[in-house]
């Protein structure tokens, strides 16, 4: 691997000032936010990395490493055996430099603000959205006195050429209406929609377009941020991560993905029938090329056979017409506009949503956990589809988290029980994923982290 042996970089922009103790306190005293600092930190200088492994990149670059050094007028970092795709002539490219410093400031500002200080009532779901907000305002990505206009879109990384063509072509059809752009950071599906909004952005001239990526640290090794990301927010774990995804959204669209996006999809379904969110408007529409059109058919049918016929009336599926999904998510953000108008409620946080407790405690992908889920169809339809979003969850981790590959390594496949009908349905969901090699980037066969038990 092509590395640069030692470099410095100052912050440009993308870092509130922080005191001497705050740098001491993640250098020195807590050995566990530095390692999460320095795992972030390595995923940003490896923008567009075709390395979905957390843990493969990490031994690639052992020698890597980082310090922070705090100085009067502000602070450096030295870096050591940084890769060198990051560097152009000796110096760090500006928005992969913007990156690091965001990195720095979110971990910072969520061990010191949320961990440590104890200022938030993280056993609260009122608590709990209070610090996705207020690490989203330290972000810079709240704004006030903008109209509604974000719409996040969600999908794989290991997706075919087609689907990555086509959400483009999406994300261009979203540009030429002035709609910016929020996705997972990575590739494929969550790169494709931003570039082409780039384009789209710039013949119409717009300036000032917004490619929000939102990650978490353990996430962020497999979804290295994109380069046309120019706003990287990082959450302290997977859960308000996608709670801030739906705060922030106007209009959610899906692309073809695998176990992270049927998670996200469960996710925001089990929020959609939530009886309190009935009439609050949240527009959602999975969009794939023609030649995919079987992946939504797939997960329809799946979403159906698990949680019912009400479960699929929270979406719209779209097949092929990019310019089509474009005016319907336009109609969509419309209708958005004007219940906000209606309601007094706030344009860039949609506080009125509610999220239940159940969705925001995080879940840890233990073996232990996995085989505890209630995979049951006597669960009320909301409940059931939080159940099986953890499930997907945790194939996530298994799949790319250090963290789970660790725990399969040690204790071998997850173990996933529930109703038979409903584990016959995983399994065949599940199946396709691995046969359209949406589980992993490369070549390799796939080793599945998970095994499915009936009873």
């Amino acid at each position: 691997m092509d590395t640069v042996s030692e470099t410095n970089v100052r912050p440009l922009r993308s870092l509130n000032l922080l005191s001497h103790r705050e740098i001491s306190e993640l250098m020195e005293t807590n050995a566990e936010v530095f390692r999460q600092f320095r795992q972030c930190a390595l995923a940003v200088l490896n923008t567009d990395s075709q390395i979905d492994d957390a843990a493969e990149m990490l031994t690639r670059y052992a020698d890597f490493n980082i310090e922070v050094v705090p100085q009067s007028r502000g602070l450096k970092l030295k870096i050591y055996n940084a890769p060198a795709s990051s560097f152009v002539d000796g110096v760090m490219i500006r928005g992969i430099r913007d990156h690091l410093f965001a990195a720095l400031r979110d971990i910072v500002y969520s061990h010191n603000k949320i961990a440590k200080s104890g200022e938030f009532d993280l056993q609260s779901s009122a608590g709990t959205t209070d610090a996705v907000f207020k690490v989203l305002r330290n972000a810079d990505i709240v704004r006030p006195n903008q109209a509604p206009d974000l719409v996040v879109c969600w999908g794989g990384h290991s997706i075919s050429r087609a689907e990555y063509d086509y959400s483009k072509r999406v994300g261009y059809e979203l540009g030429l209406r002035g709609i910016n752009i929020a996705t997972g950071c990575g590739l494929g599906a969550m790169k494709g929609p931003m570039k082409g909004a780039a384009v789209g952005h710039a013949k119409q001239q717009l300036r000032d377009g917004r490619y929000m990526g939102i990650s978490e640290p353990g996430i962020i090794a497999s979804e290295s941020p994109n380069p046309i990301v120019n706003e990287l927010v990082i959450l302290p774990d997977i859960e308000k991560r996608l709670e801030a995804f739906v705060r922030l959204a106007h209009c959610v669209v899906v692309f073809p993905g695998g176990a992270g996006t049927a998670e996200e999809v469960l996710y925001l379904i089990s929020i959609l029938m939530h009886s309190k969110n009935k009439n609050k408007p949240f527009p959602l529409i999975f969009a794939a090329p023609e030649s995919s059109g079987l992946y939504f058919s797939s997960l329809n049918r799946f979403i159906r056979n698990t949680l019912g016929e009400e479960a699929t009336r929270c979406y719209q599926i779209i097949i092929g017409q990019p310019d089509k999904v474009a005016r319907e998510v336009k109609h969509g953000i419309e209708r958005v506009h004007r219940f906000r108008r209606k309601t007094q409620e706030a344009y860039y946080f949609n506080w009125q949503i509610e999220i239940d407790r159940a969705l925001q405690t995080p879940f840890i992908p233990t073996h232990e956990n996995m085989a505890g889920l209630r995979l049951d169809r006597e669960l009320p339809a909301a409940e059931l589809a939080a159940q099986l979003r953890c499930a997907f969850s945790g194939i996530v981790a298994g799949n790319v988290k250090a963290f789970g590959i660790e725990q399969i390594a040690e204790k071998g496949p997850y173990q996933l029980r529930g109703d038979p009908a409903i584990m016959a349905e995983l399994e065949q969901l599940l199946q396709q994923f691995v046969q359209q090699r949406r589980m992993k980037l490369g070549a390799g066969e796939y080793h599945p982290c998970y095994e499915l038990q009936s009873g």
